[in-house]
């Protein structure tokens, strides 16, 4: 199985970063549990029946306008959030964020004010030493916190699974009374399988309002990164570009 293409992104373009080294950890749900969390419009994706819970921490490198360097300082940053996969009433595949935890508070406030998005302003850390990353967040607000450890391996064949949670190429938020979808591009994911050191998350999955599970991730990814890019948001409603899936 070969890795899905972005699709064509839309202009203008408005945002574009790079997303490093990512810890990918998934647990599936049933959609029923987590319908709720969904906004307008959208529902919950399903792969074979469940649809999944992501907790994935990063590194934010060179945030910034289309064109020219990053935004100094604040366009880098350390970020953890937790996502649903959703798909919308035209069939657009995407995500929901149910929180972001960022360091910088520039960027926190900014993506609050602009675009909706649920980012807290946290403290975080990430050290790497060889092939082991540790990631760590507290949110100041809260205390929820999450500390995740791991070891990167061999790389990860492509698989449907593989496919349905990282082929998403927009993000549904709800904003100004309406549902919204923020489309982004990237070249395909290199993926790497992870096993788990630590794992601590159980307070913020409930910060968020969701039951932690009671048993290890159902799948663990690791990858280096990609360079993303957004472009203006447009409505679920809004007709299917041309190549969308």
């Amino acid at each position: 199985m070969s890795w899905p293409a972005a699709p064509p992104l839309p202009r203008p373009r408005i945002l574009r970063q790079r997303w490093l080294d990512l810890t990918f950890v998934h647990w599936a749900f049933e959609p029923a549990d987590v319908a709720q969390c969904f906004p307008p419009g959208t529902r919950p994706d399903t792969f074979e029946g469940r649809t999944y819970v992501g907790l994935v921490p990063f590194r934010m490198v060179g945030t910034g306008l289309p064109r020219g360097p990053g935004v100094p300082y604040v366009g880098s940053f350390l970020e953890t959030n937790l996502r649903l996969y959703s798909v919308d009433e035209t069939g657009r595949r995407g995500v929901v964020f149910l929180s972001l935890d960022a360091d910088r508070l520039a960027v926190v406030a900014a993506a609050r004010t602009v675009f909706g998005l649920p980012y807290r302003w946290a403290r975080m850390a990430h050290e790497r030493d060889g092939n082991h990353h540790d990631y760590s967040s507290t949110v100041r607000a809260s205390g929820a916190h999450a500390t995740v450890g791991v070891d990167m391996g061999e790389r990860l064949p492509i698989g449907p699974l593989e496919d349905f949670l990282t082929a998403r190429w927009g993000l549904h938020v709800h904003r100004a009374g309406r549902t919204w979808y923020l489309p982004n591009e990237h070249p395909p994911w290199i993926l790497h399988d992870a096993t788990l050191t630590t794992l601590d998350a159980d307070s913020l999955l409930l910060s968020v309002g969701l039951t932690p599970p009671d048993r290890a991730p159902d799948h663990v990814a690791f990858s280096a990164g990609v360079p993303a890019a957004f472009a203006v948001p447009s409505g679920p409603s809004s007709a299917l570009p041309s190549g969308r899936r």
